[in-house]
């Protein structure tokens, strides 16, 4: 089996990490980024996925040399450490997956024009077929899907960034006077893009738990090496993405004088219809279907990757209580889960934006106390000497625990004063 073979049979933990991070840090927030402050905003981007780099790979390098989770070696570390990411959890549990699907919704009543369905019902909509499709096909089929959809994505993206850069910049507002970056507004922006760029560092452990149930499925571990590889292809990917998103946002929109939405739902319909508009009407198909199936997407790797590390902490925290069947605690929270957060969507619809901001400080605050776990499980007695990180991968780790920790602090100032 030749190296390409074996990558393509590795798809999976690392393909289904670049589907979830392909969600609304990049269609939003990477957009916004270029639209707002043009290309410099690359800077960020690739500095916060570098330099969060060791956090994820330590999900994958953990669970395939010891068969265990991050989240049980959290509580080899002490149960300090898990009831604490089980505090982050909850938060993430109660707020982000809602956002997701409100997201998702909007994009689908845009797709087929039907503005007539309430958002609630879409949603709705949305939840049971997701959760259906989980529940049916579980691992193997939300990775052999996510293949397609994730390749669909690519497709699409690839097209419109091309038709952007071959039909160049759009004429900017003679008035335009370029944002400050380095004022409270600019500030504010530049910490929500780096702390979701990729995506959320508590998504680590997500990793972890697709890794072992790949080789659940497959009834087979890759070595470490080949692990690490299809990750690294994954990881790459969604840094690609979104610079595409970064040019697609600069190329049409930076300079213009548009207003833009602060609302997700509002942005992402107001970007398809500005594309179209720039670029021509027959982009319509590309830049929707991207736009969708990125959120789609998310929707699914998220929704399954909540429920597997709700039971997973659930059993390690109160093993007494769950005993046995995994497969049952998977059903019943899928369905715990379209129950809670459309319960979320329908009561608090008007408030989600403020949920939605207490998600982010917890998740973003605590980035580095999480990296720092991590690293601290890699460089445990749980690995072999030779399977730990190497001294350079090492110094990454606490150059990322020193940057999110500066940012944390400085966000926490702004917050506070």
């Amino acid at each position: 089996m030749t190296k390409l073979q074996t990558l393509i049979k590795n798809l999976g933990p690392g393909l289904l990490f670049a589907s979830t991070a392909i969600g609304t840090s990049h269609l939003v927030l990477s957009t916004k980024a270029g639209a707002q402050y043009g290309w410099v905003m690359v800077i960020p981007i690739i500095l916060a996925n570098v330099l969060k780099y060791p956090f994820f790979e330590f999900g994958i390098r953990y669970t395939n040399v010891t068969n265990k989770s991050l989240i049980e070696g959290y509580l080899n570390r002490g149960k300090r450490y898990l009831w604490l990411y089980a505090g982050i959890t909850l938060v993430t549990t109660f707020t982000i997956l809602a956002t997701l699907y409100v997201v998702t919704a909007g994009l689908f009543i845009n797709l087929f024009h039907i503005p007539e369905v309430p958002l609630s019902t879409v949603a709705l909509g949305l939840f049971i077929f997701i959760g259906s499709l989980l529940i049916i096909g579980r691992y193997k089929l939300l990775e052999g899907s996510l293949k397609f959809v994730v390749a669909l994505l690519f497709i699409a993206l690839l097209v419109t960034t091309s038709s952007v850069l071959f039909n160049g910049k759009t004429p900017i507002d003679p008035n335009f006077v370029a944002p400050d970056i380095f004022n409270e507004v600019g500030i504010l922006f530049l910490i929500g893009l780096v702390g979701w760029m990729p995506t959320a560092v508590e998504a680590s452990s997500w990793i972890s738990l697709w890794s072992i149930e790949k080789y659940k499925t497959e009834n087979k571990k890759p070595s470490l090496s080949e692990a690490l590889q299809e990750f690294n292809l994954g990881y790459l990917l969604t840094a690609v993405l979104a610079i595409f998103f970064l040019i697609i946002g600069w190329m049409t929109l930076y300079g213009t004088g548009t207003q833009i939405s602060g609302n997700a739902v509002a942005f992402a319909d107001q970007l398809v219809s500005l594309f179209t508009t720039n670029i021509g009407a027959w982009t319509y198909i590309f830049i929707a279907t991207a736009a969708f199936a990125t959120m789609f997407s998310t929707c699914m790797t998220a929704h399954d990757a909540l429920a597997r590390v709700s039971i997973d902490i659930l059993k390690l925290l109160f093993p007494k209580l769950m005993p046995t069947n995994k497969k049952k605690y998977y059903v019943w929270g899928i369905v715990l889960l379209v129950l809670i957060n459309y319960i979320v969507i329908t009561a608090f619809s008007a408030n989600m934006g403020q949920l939605v901001a207490m998600a982010t400080f917890v998740s973003f605050v605590l980035a580095p106390v999480i990296g720092y776990m991590n690293l601290k499980n890699v460089m445990s007695e749980d690995l072999p000497a030779t399977f730990r990180p190497k001294s350079g991968l090492k110094a990454l780790t606490y150059a990322g625990i020193i940057f999110l920790s500066l940012f944390a602090a400085y966000y926490c100032w702004m917050v506070v004063f």
